[in-house]
């Protein structure tokens, strides 16, 4: 684990976001916009605890919470490292953190929570990022197997994770993004012989996509309207997948956008978008490159120039 602190945001779904750093992916631009942030809000934290480990050191009172650290309901701890140091430590672990499971459904989702999301982590994330849906609208097979989960469940299965999350803490945020449509003429022609009865319509991801964004309405949680999006671009259905289901770098770049407008109007304290998050190691430095004139150092660390696209 490396310092100073930064937000964590947890990406949390299936292929799309398993995948979602690779082909220039909306996980990997992500990383880079927010790869110099830290936050407020955990280095305070950080400081707290410093000053609490002093006083607590100068008591004698940290060999004997070591002693019973067994005790002590952050059960992460390991005994042989003094427990105030470790929760420092945690809370110094942050960025981006992939949990994408390829091919799953909400169901199984469901039955995972308390693994990836655990109630009683001495740190929560500050942004997760939901995608369950695409696996979930596909036609039922005959035999029972599959990843099909009938619309009513899906609501549900996706209602337990909203709740689940908001649980985790006050400062936790959410935002789901809805089901994207599918470009039927290639999963068609790329899938047979490999499948049986796979069956993906735009008919269905609507449906799917649809009842995910009424959800999110009902219990306050901000959504990406992923199915609308997407087919607002000319030629959608080429341009954004690698195989008609999964993204390519152009599919990707429509959900960073998206991403972006979401934390952008959010009216979260504190804001979670990149502009509102101090930079890390931002002070000007005379190592830094000298300027045309000779006289002065200039400081590249709110550079973007870059990045392809220069974003808000």
């Amino acid at each position: 684990m490396v310092g100073p602190s930064r937000p964590q945001f947890v990406f949390f779904g299936s292929s799309i976001v398993q995948l979602c750093f690779s082909h220039g992916g909306w996980g990997s631009i992500l990383s880079d916009i927010y790869s110099r942030k830290v936050s407020i809000l955990y280095l305070s934290l950080f400081f707290s605890l410093l000053v609490s480990h002093a006083l607590l050191n100068a008591a004698g009172l940290v060999s004997k919470l070591q002693r019973n650290c067994k005790k002590i309901s952050l059960h992460c701890f390991a005994r042989q490292v003094n427990p105030i140091t470790r929760l420092i430590m945690l809370i110094l672990q942050a960025d981006i953190f992939l949990r994408g499971y390829y091919g799953w459904n909400s169901r199984r989702a469901v039955q995972v929570l308390d693994q990836v999301f655990p109630k009683e982590a001495p740190v929560q994330p500050s942004l997760v990022i939901v995608y369950f849906g695409g696996n979930d609208s596909m036609g039922p097979h005959s035999s029972g197997l599959g990843p099909h989960v009938p619309l009513d469940e899906y609501i549900e299965n996706m209602r337990k994770i909203a709740v689940h999350l908001k649980s985790l803490s006050d400062t936790t945020r959410i935002i789901f993004m809805s089901c994207p449509p599918v470009d039927e003429a290639r999963v068609g022609s790329g899938t047979s012989g490999i499948f049986s009865e796979l069956v993906r319509t735009n008919e269905l991801c609507q449906k799917y996509s649809d009842a995910c964004i009424k959800l999110c309405h009902e219990m306050g949680v901000d959504v990406v309207d992923l199915f609308s999006a997407f087919q607002k671009r000319d030629g959608w259905a080429k341009a954004c997948f690698t195989d008609g289901v999964h993204l390519s770098a152009e599919g990707s770049k429509i959900v960073v956008e998206e991403i972006l407008k979401v934390l952008r109007e959010a009216e979260w304290v504190p804001s979670l978008h990149w502009k509102s998050i101090p930079t890390e190691f931002s002070e000007d430095s005379p190592y830094d490159l000298v300027a045309a004139d000779g006289k002065r150092t200039l400081n590249p660390s709110e550079w973007t120039f870059h990045r392809e696209v220069q974003r808000d």
